[in-house]
């Protein structure tokens, strides 16, 4: 090595030690791995809770992200109640209407998030390719802008600062399997047809499973509701009356709760038609099982989940939890989720780390033009099969209804048990 050569490897050394000593990275960017790592405690579900994303968000920025995984239910009690014990939560946009009034979660400023103006049509104005879809229940757009970012009510028009940015979402329908039925499933009312008795489920989660129930009450035509996310007391009888009766006649195999149960249902042949999600399906797909997750006429049933700041959070780790926010609408966990069957929020970015072909078979509905796998590898489509329920603009554009907590909610929960003990 020349002392030309030395001098300039001791002189970058000692740049890189001041800049670690100063806490700046030489692009001016902090100089993370130089202080104490910083943790993110993320709060959610084990559904949306991914190592992988956790592993690459990590290995680009140092920031090391904690999953605590735990029920629906109890991510919204612990942002009530505890919103010390994390630093981001991912909640469905129904729960806000729960956490929000306590003044625990703080309006995310869309200034700071670079992607924020990309963020998909569906959350901001309720369209899909220009066009209004199904807004009962907790459609995003209602509870998605407050007016300062310490607001305890939501803003009816858009503002500087959202609730959540979205994750995750999707529209929900029954889950067939069509070897087994062999014949076209077009209604929701099919849940409860007495030719499928002691072979159909619905899901156990009373806020989401009476939502199904809405579907059938209507597709057979013995109600219409106002809104089906927001039952009134004799709505809810009706509903939950219908749902004993069926019960009582043999027509549930089981009630489920967890996603494996609903994929080993199906995959087991001793239920060929149920309320079900859509990687589930694909789940019971990668096992070589033919299964369907069904587009009907009605519609279907959307849910959406975000990432929420606490008003605890300050400092380093609110600047961690930003650049976790910006990191995820950037592409590559749109890309990922995108192959698991899921949808993301910032379309465009995702297109960008995808290949063409598996934009235009999961976005477009156009067939696969190769063999399509989930993000692990796992075969889920041969080449020349095309997505369920089409393109995103079809899947999106068909909801009906969206996954709420209604205001009789507490009444809801008790009728529900009735029918389970039925």
């Amino acid at each position: 090595m020349s002392d030309q050569q030395r001098a300039a490897g001791t002189s970058r050394r000692q740049i890189l030690k001041m800049a670690g000593a100063a806490g700046v990275g030489l692009a001016g960017f902090p100089y993370v791995h130089a202080q104490e790592k910083i943790t993110l405690r993320y709060l959610g579900t084990a559904v949306n809770q991914d190592r992988r994303i956790a592993e690459k968000f990590e290995a680009d920025t140092g920031i090391k992200i904690q999953y605590i995984a735990v029920t629906t239910d109890d991510v919204t009690k612990r942002a009530v109640t505890a919103p010390n014990s994390f630093d981001l939560i991912d909640t469905e946009y129904f729960s806000l209407k729960k956490i929000l009034p306590t003044g625990n979660l703080l309006g995310i400023d869309t200034k700071r998030i670079k992607n924020a103006d990309k963020i998909t049509t569906l959350f901001t104005k309720g369209e899909v390719g220009g066009k209004k879809v199904g807004d009962q229940g907790t459609a995003p757009k209602k509870v998605m802008y407050l007016d300062k970012p310490d607001a305890k009510t939501f803003s009816a028009a858009p503002t500087q600062y959202m609730t959540l940015i979205p994750t995750v979402y999707n529209a929900d329908t029954l889950g067939i399997r069509p070897d087994l039925i062999k014949r076209p499933i077009e209604s929701w009312k099919e849940l409860l047809n007495p030719e499928f008795k002691g072979k159909a489920a619905i899901l156990n989660i009373p806020s989401i499973g009476i939502m199904d129930a809405a579907m059938v009450v209507e597709a057979m035509g013995l109600y219409k509701y106002p809104d089906k996310g927001n039952m009134t007391k004799k709505e809810i009888d009706l509903t939950i009356k219908t749902l004993i009766e069926a019960k009582r006649a043999g027509q549930f195999r089981a009630l489920w709760k967890d996603f494996n149960e609903s994929v080993n249902l199906m995959a087991s042949g001793e239920v060929v038609i149920q309320s079900m999600w859509s990687p589930a399906v694909t789940a019971v797909r990668t096992k070589g099982i033919p299964c369907v997750f069904q587009p009907l006429k009605e519609g279907y049933r959307a849910w959406a989940a975000g990432f929420g700041i606490p008003r605890t959070l300050t400092g380093r780790k609110a600047d961690a939890a930003y650049e976790f926010i910006n990191w995820f609408l950037d592409g590559w966990a749109g890309a990922y989720l995108n192959r698991q069957g899921y949808y993301s929020a910032v379309l465009e970015t995702a297109k960008a780390k995808m290949e063409a072909y598996e934009w235009a078979y999961w976005m477009e509905g156009k067939p696969a033009a190769k063999d399509i796998k989930s993000p692990t590898g796992d075969l889920l489509a041969k080449a020349g099969s095309v997505r369920d329920g089409g393109s995103y603009e079809a899947r999106m554009g068909g909801i009906a209804c969206w996954n709420s907590i209604m205001d009789e909610n507490q009444y809801m929960v008790q009728k529900w048990n009735e029918f389970v003990a039925a």
